[in-house]
């Protein structure tokens, strides 16, 4: 059984939502690189406009995370992930009509990227909901492996595909193709025919974001196979994002690659990734569940330290240090997230699923936002490479914490009830 078996396969319902996730998958790495190609191709913008784009890309999703746990474990999650769609298209579709109507504005695409953020982050909390529901607890594993495999390719593919519509069409008229994405995303998830069962029950109906909040984290704290995964994420998330400020300055300017060479080098990222959902049923199946989930994660944590072991000032070499991080980081990284998140669908309730994703939601995006600052603010203090060093100390810290936890032993899991 793997990717290319299993059941799975037979399964019309769980492939029109396979189709529809790759679908959705390419339309929002389109999306990421597409916004501030429009922005530069079409509005000239400046590089100040550019961080805000950016940043309205990723702020209102930490907000949504806040929000909405609770709004997906009330509602049929197949439902949100029609309407996020829907919404993703509208929303897209005003760029090529206001760039038609000579109204286009950078303001304007600061909304779009607001808003298409915000229900991409809907949309990804109410699909790993779902999933669940719609296939037999045995089969999350295959299930997540293929889901994987389809994130991992549009990792690949995505921006490529984004380069070539936007030098094919004009900036805004490429948007259009790429709104198009979630169209067909939502039509394919309309010819799901199971039937989700309704939300959560009426004891639940807590309705204010701070009870959901609360709620999804005593789900947490009260399985104590998912409390490890939670602190782990948390400090991982703390720390790996050092880099997301450091990389390139590191790559560029201390090891000497071209723009060129660094590009090559992160999309090697997306062929590890795409190693690791293939890897990851392979290393349940041979370790158990939880020492696949260990084991990944320290050899993902451990590769890191090639980045700021890598030689300065010899970019070839240099180049290798990074290709093998990103390749031995992300295909072991994924192998890791993979049974993780199949445990945690299969021991949380899941009328409780929503909220908790929110909490682990809320935790990745808040520490990473402290931790970009801070590696940002250490690297002017001791330099970039003893930064990134501590970055990759730090981030050993999370598997070590599951290390020391029940999942150590632990080979398969029983279901818990919904």
């Amino acid at each position: 059984m793997g990717l290319l078996g299993g059941a799975l396969w037979k399964h019309r319902d769980f492939m029109r939502l396979w189709s529809a996730q790759a679908v959705s998958a390419f339309g929002a790495r389109i999306t990421r690189e597409g916004l501030p190609l429009a922005a530069v191709m079409t509005l000239d913008a400046t590089p100040a406009q550019l961080g805000v784009l950016a940043a309205l890309s990723m702020g209102p999703g930490l907000v949504v995370g806040l929000l909405a746990g609770g709004f997906v474990d009330r509602r049929r999650r197949r439902t949100i992930l029609i309407s996020a769609d829907l919404l993703r298209f509208a929303i897209l579709m005003t760029v090529p009509v206001a760039a038609w109507l000579q109204l286009l504005t950078i303001e304007q695409l600061f909304v779009v990227a607001g808003l298409v953020g915000a229900a991409s982050v809907l949309f990804d909390l109410a699909d790993n909901a779902f999933l669940p529901s719609l296939i037999e607890r045995d089969q999350l594993m295959e299930g997540n492996s293929k889901l994987g495999v389809t994130d991992s390719v549009a990792e690949i593919g995505g921006p490529a595909l984004a380069g070539v519509l936007f030098q094919l069409l004009t900036a805004p008229f490429a948007i259009a193709v790429n709104a198009g994405t979630y169209l067909v995303s939502a039509l394919l998830l309309g010819g799901i025919r199971v039937q989700e069962a309704a939300g959560a029950p009426a004891e639940d109906e807590v309705g204010h974001w701070g009870s959901d909040l609360a709620f999804g984290w005593r789900a947490i704290m009260a399985q104590p196979l998912v409390r490890p995964l939670l602190l782990s994420t948390m400090v991982q998330s703390l720390f790996f994002s050092f880099f997301g400020g450091l990389y390139a300055l590191w790559a560029i300017r201390h090891l000497g690659l071209s723009p060129a060479a660094l590009g090559v080098t992160i999309a090697v990222g997306g062929v590890g990734a795409l190693i690791g959902a293939v890897l990851a049923s392979r290393a349940t199946r041979a370790l158990g569940i939880g020492p696949a989930i260990i084991v990944c994660g320290l050899i993902s944590a451990a590769s890191a330290f090639l980045i700021p072991l890598a030689p300065p000032a010899q970019p070839l070499w240099g180049m290798a240090f990074l290709m093998g991080a990103q390749l031995i980081g992300d295909a072991f990284g994924v192998a890791a997230i993979i049974p993780a998140t199949t445990l945690q669908q299969t021991v949380i309730a899941q009328r409780a699923l929503g909220r908790v994703g929110a909490i682990f939601h809320v935790a990745r995006g808040g520490l990473a936002v402290l931790g970009a600052l801070l590696g940002g603010w250490l690297a002017s203090v001791i330099g970039v490479r003893e930064a990134l060093l501590i970055a990759c100390a730090g981030g050993a810290i999370g598997p070590l914490i599951v290390l020391a936890s029940p999942l150590r032993g632990l080979r398969s899991v029983s279901p818990t009830a919904s």
